[in-house]
């Protein structure tokens, strides 16, 4: 148990703040923007975040790419991997992850080669601890693909495509499985994938010497019907796993054994009792220190703040915040903890907060940077 603590804890500093292995260097981060390029974005954006002040500079340019919406860094390389968010690439049903190497001292990246992703509408991509397989989930083909690094960081044809069937309750959104996160558990044994249209959590062994998944057993745990399950969170202790659920705007709370989810404890709303309009849930995100979790609202254009307590497995919501935008898809931690930024779809904006350190309430510090349709914010740190 010890060994896993601490071996989670580790990984969750260095990994899953910075989104890379990369140790951090100083207080400045390239921060890069996934986006969807039907409106004003033309690709993967850049910008220098100073983690001291919680300033940001105008995001540039990085690369041209066709909806680059979720983006992973690779673990040791200064190599970035995004999914291009496609329904067809060359005639088939299927998107593209591509591979770019990173100019650290510029952020800006070229482009490396690119693959098919396995299905249609691929959403997240993330990178085994080896750095040497990419793993993508796509929504539209209900799949989920490994894809072979190589030794520059290109990517290579896939060694594995798992296919989904099945449904839930839903009329229009459960109709087909829609994997929507990829990503694995503490110990980086088992990979967690929530299916939207299944109310499912898929678990799958991980043979990280060929690639390979395999159904775990038990293959799934289930969140209550209708909910849809979009993203995921470990709390630090490993333990406990938070499912955010796009549809009905709650997080699931799973207990764990060795880092895998084996029983529901609870389900929290992440909206006030007195909202009746249209929302959907986007995004979870875990304080370091494990106290504080947070969740976007699309609809009520908020994010919820939980108190953590019970090692994890009780949220208490303790506030909703405005995002000062429409839609927001995605939010953040920056890599100290300090400020979380919300990126805004459908008003073309990226707002940062500062938390308080006892509360764990973001407060709008004033700042915010332009880009069209933000989805996604990763960020690495840059060489002194």
């Amino acid at each position: 148990m010890r060994r896993l603590v601490v071996t989670f804890l580790t990984g969750l500093v260095i990994s899953m703040l910075t989104g890379t292995g990369w140790p951090v260097l100083g207080a400045e981060f390239w921060m890069f923007y996934g986006t969807y390029t039907r409106g004003t974005s033309k690709g993967i954006y850049v910008s220098r975040f100073n983690a001291e002040d919680g300033t940001l500079s105008e995001p540039v340019l990085a690369a041209e790419a066709q909806n680059p919406s979720f983006l992973a860094l690779h673990p040791q390389k200064p190599v970035l991997y995004a999914v291009g968010e496609l329904w067809e690439m060359s005639g088939k049903r299927t998107g593209s992850v591509s591979a770019f190497s990173v100019d650290t001292h510029s952020g800006r990246l070229t482009l490396i080669n690119q693959q098919p992703s396995g299905g249609s509408g691929p959403c997240h991509v993330s990178v085994d601890a080896s750095g040497r397989f990419v793993l993508v989930a796509n929504y539209g083909g209900g799949s989920v693909a490994v894809l072979p690094v190589s030794t520059d960081g290109a990517l290579e044809p896939a060694v594995c495509v798992l296919k989904q069937e099945g449904k839930s309750v839903h009329p229009t959104r459960q109709t087909s499985p829609h994997a929507h996160q990829i990503g694995f558990n503490p110990t980086g044994k088992v990979v967690v994938v929530p299916d939207l249209g299944l109310d499912q959590v898929l678990l799958f062994d991980w043979d990280g010497a060929q690639g390979q998944l395999t159904p775990h057993k038990p293959p799934f745990v289930q969140v209550p019907p209708g909910s849809g399950p979009r993203h995921f969170a470990f709390h630090p202790n490993g333990q406990v796993l938070y499912v955010l659920n796009e549809l009905t705007a709650t997080v699931s709370i799973f207990a764990c054994e060795d880092g895998v989810p084996t029983r529901l404890i609870d389900n929290v709303s992440a909206l006030p009792t007195d909202f009746a309009g249209q929302n959907t849930a986007a995004e979870i995100a875990v304080h370091p220190g494990g106290r504080f979790v947070y969740t976007s609202n699309r609809g009520h254009d908020s994010i919820a703040v939980f108190a953590v307590s019970d090692a994890g497995k009780r949220l208490e919501r303790k506030a909703n915040v405005s995002t000062q935008g429409k839609t927001p898809r995605f939010i953040g931690l920056d890599p100290t903890g300090k400020y979380l930024l919300a990126a805004n779809q459908d008003t073309n904006n990226v707002v940062i907060f500062k938390i308080d350190s006892e509360t764990g309430i973001p407060t709008p510090t004033g700042k915010q940077v332009s880009v069209g349709a933000p989805v996604c914010l990763v960020f690495s740190p840059v060489p002194n």
